[in-house]
């Protein structure tokens, strides 16, 4: 983006509600709005926005004075264009790892909100609008969506907003625990309660005390536990192993789960009365396909953060690349994504990410040409609102065309259509 003066660039950061603009340069002297003055009001609407300075003054006062507004460097004209290189690399870097050490501290502070997740003005305002209303209550939430759309980060936004911010935030994958341990892990043991249990342990529902507890993938969680954290969401009361008296505990419960619960309580996987205890208050996120606006600021974000943690310098995509990522129906959703960017980044060669490196961990996926077509695909919008016969139409199309890369003679044979009706039902798309 360019702007003629200080005022108009002013403005378009006043404008950057999804932060696309990630550094400015900025001449010193100019018309309305000088650079200092520019430095210092956009400090103050972005602390961590990297700024570079470019200017034929070569007064040390000026410079002193620019450092000192928050300025990161500060180039004399005329520009070489090799201390240009260095200068955007390493403001990047810094202004991406000041960032990144900024999120991680409100991760762990509990301090995490939801404007700290990208798409929050977007694909995700929907489901923000409603966790935002969520956050204000301290009953049951349960997160709904596929893997790797950003359950937890979302149940941290939702903790960061409401009253128990800044207090615990346990984050518990119950499918990773052994089931002849979930209970021990989750209501915690005495010393000596069981063979190995050499010292005592609190149990997440103690390490949670006043703040909440996270149980991902709550489908998972075996049956016998269920029943007692059936009681302990009844009760407020939890029963360590080998303790002969229950402990009190003070815990919000946000729960999450890709796979459709109502369907495990009918085959009996899954206890009814669980069920409706964590659905108090349901909100479905959104896969990435849905989303497609959110696609490239999650690029630019996983690219900043790979420039904070591992050096690397920035490397754009070309424009056949971006089109690949908006048209892939991302299966594996916002980690696929990230997996990608990483991926393509770390193994480039050149200073541009291509269409083919793209290609290239798509090729190494598990998503075959088998169960390519057997992700899910939701019936309902963010919103929980019934999708038509159209819209769900028009989804599949969509990503059987991103996963044979917009070929419409494999699309249209998987799909058991002639060329001639895909072509015509992409026309009507495009027309309507």
């Amino acid at each position: 983006m360019e702007a003629k003066n200080g005022e108009e660039a002013l403005k378009l950061l006043q404008q950057d509600s999804t932060q696309q603009i990630s550094l400015v340069m900025t001449d010193l002297h100019m018309p309305m709005m000088d650079g200092k003055s520019l430095i210092k009001a956009a400090k103050e609407l972005r602390p961590g926005l990297p700024i570079i300075v470019l200017t034929a003054s070569p007064q040390i006062d000026d410079a002193v004075e620019c450092v000192r507004a928050g300025a990161h460097d500060y180039i004399l004209k005329p520009i070489e264009q090799e201390r240009l290189r260095i200068s955007l690399e390493n403001t990047l870097r810094t202004g991406a790892l000041s960032a990144e050490v900024s999120r991680l501290t409100r991760v762990t502070s509990g301090a995490f909100r939801f404007s700290d997740l990208i798409g929050h003005e977007g694909g995700l305002k929907p489901a923000v609008n409603i966790g935002r209303k969520i956050a204000t209550s301290d009953l049951p939430v349960l997160i709904t969506g596929e893997s790797g759309v950003g359950k937890e980060a979302f149940a941290r936004a939702i903790h960061g907003e409401s009253k128990r911010a800044g207090k615990p935030f346990i984050a518990v994958n119950c499918g990773a625990i052994p089931s002849n341990l979930a209970e021990s892990v989750m209501f915690g043991h005495e010393k000596g309660a069981f063979t190995g249990a050499v010292a005592k342990a609190l149990g997440k529902f103690r390490e949670a005390q006043g703040g909440t507890l996270f149980l991902d993938e709550i489908g998972e969680l075996p049956h016998d536990t269920q029943v007692k954290l059936l009681r302990a969401l009844q009760s407020k009361e939890i029963e360590p192993v080998g303790l002969a008296k229950p402990v009190t505990v003070d815990v919000r419960i946000i729960s999450a789960t890709h796979r459709d619960l109502t369907t495990q309580v009918k085959e009996g996987a899954f206890r009814e009365d669980l069920f409706y205890r964590l659905n108090v208050l349901p909100l479905h996120l959104p896969a990435l396909r849905e989303r497609k606006a959110d696609i490239m600021p999650l690029v630019r974000y996983f690219t900043e953060r790979l420039l904070a943690r591992e050096g690397i310098a920035p490397r754009p995509l070309d424009e056949y690349a971006q089109e690949l990522l908006l048209s892939y129906g991302w299966p594996g959703n916002v980690r696929e994504l990230e997996n990608c960017i990483s991926r393509a980044l770390l193994l480039t060669n050149s200073d541009y990410i291509t269409r083919a490196e793209i290609e290239g961990f798509l090729r190494l996926t598990h998503y075959n040409e088998d169960n390519a077509n057997d992700v899910h695909i939701s019936l309902t919008r963010a919103d929980g609102s019934r999708k038509t016969m159209q819209e769900i139409e028009e989804e599949v199309i969509a990503r059987t065309l991103a996963y044979y890369a917009n070929a419409v003679p494999k699309a249209a044979l998987t799909l058991d259509i002639g060329q001639s009706t895909l072509y015509r039902k992409l026309s009507d798309k495009k027309a309507g």
